[in-house]
């Protein structure tokens, strides 16, 4: 399972919701979805921008996680 760790990079970075949102140029509400490990999926294009706002790599956000039943 791919787990989003927006939430810890936005804290590390000091930045809110709104302050990322307006930056990336998404709604706050998909951010937050985002934020809060609900997404389904990712556009790059959305990812590319997270990225240069928190000034971060795709790797500090995205972290796979194995399945606890062993199952992808």
């Amino acid at each position: 399972m791919i787990v989003i760790n927006l939430d810890v990079m936005m804290a590390k970075r000091k930045i809110g919701l709104t302050e990322l949102a307006g930056k990336v140029g998404i709604t706050m509400a998909n951010l937050s979805i985002l934020k809060n490990n609900k997404a389904k999926a990712v556009r790059l294009e959305t990812l590319d921008a997270i990225c240069q706002a928190l000034n971060c790599q795709p790797g500090d956000i995205l972290e796979y996680v194995p399945d606890e039943n062993g199952e992808s």
